[in-house]
């Protein structure tokens, strides 16, 4: 995941709709099933999903009353962490 990719959807998310977000999601795993996409594109639409669903989350801190800058790096120490377990 990346911080700057998922600031910058998060910003997309309030001046446009999460379901846009929401559909691309959709949309790319359902790429997913392709038989003859190799797997560095795999990884690639992977990461892409990753961040999106993270800037779902962070959004949805931010609906929650949370400043953008600490639910962005909230959202991130909580990555870190399950990474490190």
């Amino acid at each position: 995941m990346k911080l700057p990719v998922i600031k910058h959807l998060t910003q997309f998310i309030e001046e446009n709709d999460e379901d846009f977000v929401n559909e691309t999601i959709e949309t790319l795993e359902a790429l997913t099933e392709v038989s003859s996409l190799k797997d560095e594109e795999l990884d690639v639409i992977g990461e892409l999903i990753s961040n999106m669903y993270g800037a779902i989350e962070v959004n949805n801190m931010i609906k929650n009353g949370t400043p953008q800058k600490e639910a962005l790096n909230s959202f991130m120490k909580r990555v870190m962490g399950s990474i490190d377990k």
